[in-house]
């Protein structure tokens, strides 16, 4: 053990030592000790190397102190006043270069003071701890006050090229120029800088949009061209982004996202954030989580293969073990060690290889490299596994690392109601009358009772009825869990009801399109996270067996990705951009279409209507006819049809509606005037929409002020184009 570790180790007995509470008999013993580990103390301080220490006389006078408490042990002076002086021989030994002596030995120093009027012992002794004392407090007077920040002036940026996003590449598009527009001296300020702001919250970098930098000759500019050591091979230029699509790349340095200026590599197709470039990176580092020796930096951009995450990409510097052949991205060093994700019940820890086995991974769905590390559960017969990048993505980690952190309490699996009696429950979305369970599965269709929760009619199967009022949940949605961990959020759910039948237009699904007015949804109580599910998306999960696609699909998005739905031919405009994909071709399906219920019933037919794609009568020639709108179908996308006989054929939107999950009589504000949802009766004096001029063919009508819609879609449309006439 080195002097240092010793000189702790001893301290930490002393203070137990004095913190203990010591019976009579036990006193002396305890005194005996306390000399003991103060002589341990001297002569540990007296082997260090006192004559590198910048106050000499201080030295001198501890030196002394230390020949003199040598002489008298026998003498057993007061024990709390040897514990402050010995424990400021080691504070003043470890003083730097610094002219502020330490807060902790200027404690002590008062300490001392008080203690040396009440102590009848040694008097060569106690004036040698008040010249110590006289001494060292004097470095205080004597130092240099500590000259005041100065605030540095920002850097001007004066970029000359900007990045586009072109067929999915990011490419280097002409000069920046001001759009045109003359230089006007009026807006060349600092309220219309673009900044960029250190951690404490100056201003560290400016553009000027007005000038571009030409009227700030006061400022220093910042570098249009830079050579960085994490990319010798090739210059990075200063760039202006100028397109959405460059922000999901990374910065090659720290892994976090682009910001809106950066220095760029076009060859290499690779960026850094401006103050990545302006930190020098380390050289070496010491990780002993990751390996035991000290890893150095390899700068070259060439793929070799993380033993941390398995991947072989260099979009991040790399730090290697070249006698051990050990590599490591610098962006996994950071790594947790336990960590809990949404797609697992259990907790699991990070392993550096796995067992021989074809192991895949329970996010990507794609096989694990044996010999690199990653993710395993430790909970006996679970054999789940992933990826390390996996695991720790935004969309399936918190970011909590949870070693040395006790098990949490698992409120997964909440009962949703009280059982009374054999079929009948008090939920807890209606409390104050009972439900009782409806089995009668031979009843007659009626499309006017929609369960509360989905907001849904009651196609087929049991319900739960409320015995004393219209109150009707399907029998599923009556069981769903009050708290869920859903796969494309990291934190937990919990089921809500809406309180009044009023929404917001932010209470969006954050995975479909569609509005909260009523009904159940999965929301997040995590503060500032406003994750929300409506039931129908939140209890759908993988594997997922569609009628759609012949192989079961998968939530494999990454933060970041942008498909486009293999059904409905649209983008996943939403919060999350999640979609269930195939794992074996590329078929991508959106939530809006997986939620459609794939089996219906119609009012005016007594069959099952199951959901076709079109599949099935690829080779017909046969014409196909809505029954509602008496519309064409087209024969080769989604519709409703008879299963039996196919004598009946239903547009999608014909049948459940535009605008899913709004029930007649809820109202919500949009644009600071309220839009209620009304019945359609489907007479012949329908309402005419207002923007479409076409008679409202669905189920519900929406209606703000006095203007009549037949969907949220026109009505947007309609309200957009008489603010911008405004």
């Amino acid at each position: 053990m080195d002097s240092e570790s010793e000189l702790i180790s001893i301290i930490s007995q002393i203070l137990a030592l004095t913190r203990s509470h010591v019976e009579e008999e036990e006193e002396a013993e305890a005194e005996s000790k306390f000399l003991l580990f103060i002589t341990r103390i001297i002569s540990i301080v007296s082997s260090l190397n006192l004559n590198v220490q910048p106050e000499p006389g201080v030295i001198s006078l501890i030196s002394q102190m230390i020949s003199l408490s040598s002489s008298i042990s026998d003498s057993k002076p007061e024990l709390e006043l040897i514990s402050l002086v010995n424990h400021m021989i080691s504070l003043v030994n470890s003083i730097d270069s610094e002219p502020e002596p330490d807060p902790d030995l200027m404690s002590l120093i008062t300490q001392i003071f008080s203690h040396l009027d009440f102590m009848d012992s040694d008097l060569e002794l106690k004036s040698l701890f008040t010249q110590i004392v006289s001494l060292v407090s004097s470095m205080e007077s004597d130092s240099e006050p500590e000259p005041e920040r100065e605030t540095k002036q920002p850097i001007c940026l004066a970029p000359q090229f900007k990045l586009e996003l072109s067929n999915g590449k990011n490419l280097v598009t002409g000069f920046v120029k001001r759009d045109g527009r003359k230089y006007d001296p009026e807006y060349c300020n600092p309220e219309y800088w673009r900044v960029l702001r250190l951690t404490t919250g100056e201003i560290s970098h400016f553009l000027c949009p007005s000038c571009e930098g030409d009227n700030h000759e006061e400022y220093e500019k910042a570098p249009l061209e830079v050579k960085h050591p994490l990319h010798p091979k090739h210059s990075l230029q200063l760039i202006l982004e100028n397109s959405w699509g460059c922000r999901k790349k990374k910065c090659y340095c720290c892994d976090e996202i682009l910001l809106w200026i950066f220095y760029y590599c076009w060859v290499c197709d690779c960026g850094m954030n401006i103050a990545c470039v302006e930190k020098l990176p380390l050289l070496s580092i010491h990780h002993p989580k990751w390996h035991e020796h000290t890893l150095s930096l390899f700068p070259i951009l060439i793929s070799l293969t993380c033993n941390v995450c398995a991947l072989d990409h260099f979009n991040c510097p790399f730090y290697i073990c070249s006698p051990c052949d050990f590599v490591v991205h610098q962006s996994c060093i950071t790594l947790p060690r336990v960590i809990r994700i949404s797609r697992h019940l259990h907790r699991i820890s990070f392993t550096p290889s796995f067992e021989q086995g074809d192991w895949s991974c329970g996010v990507c769905r794609k096989k694990i490299d044996n010999d690199c590390g990653g993710y395993s559960c430790g909970n006996s017969g679970c054999t789940y596994v992933a990826h390390s990048k996996c695991a720790t993505q935004s969309n399936v980690w918190d970011g909590e690392d949870l070693e040395g952190k006790p098990e949490a309490i698992d409120e997964i699996g909440v009962n949703p109601f009280v059982r009374i009696s054999l079929g009948i429950i008090q939920h807890f979305s209606h409390q104050q009358h009972y439900l009782r369970l409806d089995d009668n599965t031979g009843r007659d269709y009626d499309e006017s009772k929609l369960c509360q929760a989905c907001i849904t009619p009651i196609y087929f199967g049991k319900f739960y009825s409320c015995m004393e009022c219209n109150f009707i949940l399907h029998e599923e949605c009556a069981n769903f869990s009050r708290k869920i961990q859903h796969p494309i959020h990291p934190h937990l759910l919990t089921l809500v009801t809406s309180a009044t039948d009023k929404a917001n237009t932010h209470d969006l699904c954050s995975a479909c399109p569609w509005l909260f007015t009523t009904g159940f949804f999965y929301e997040c109580h995590r503060e500032g996270c406003r994750f929300n599910l409506h039931v129908r998306c939140g209890t759908i999960s993988e594997p997922l067996v569609h009628g759609s696609h012949r192989h079961p699909l998968f939530l494999t998005s990454k933060p970041g990705d942008w498909r486009t739905c293999s059904v409905c031919k649209e983008s996943s405009r939403y919060v999350t951009h999640e979609t269930f994909n195939c794992v074996q071709c590329v078929f991508a399906l959106c939530f809006k279409c997986a939620a459609i219920p794939q089996k219906v019933r119609y009012k005016h037919d007594n069959h099952v209507l199951i959901l076709s794609y079109g599949k099935e009568i690829e080779t017909s020639t046969m014409a196909y006819w809505c029954e509602a709108c008496e519309r064409k179908i087209n024969p080769k996308g989604q519709f409703y049809n008879c299963d039996e006989y196919g004598c009946v054929t239903l547009h999608i939107e014909c049948l459940i509606g535009k605008d899913l999950y709004m029930k007649p009589g809820s109202s919500w504000l949009f644009k600071g005037r309220k839009v209620r949802v009304l019945r359609n009766n489907h007479r012949m004096t329908r309402p005419i929409c207002r923007e479409c001029k076409d008679r409202c063919p669905h189920k519900i009508v929406f209606r703000r002020s006095t203007l009549n819609f037949c969907s949220t879609g026109c009505m947007r449309s309609k309200v957009f184009s008489l603010e911008l006439y405004r």
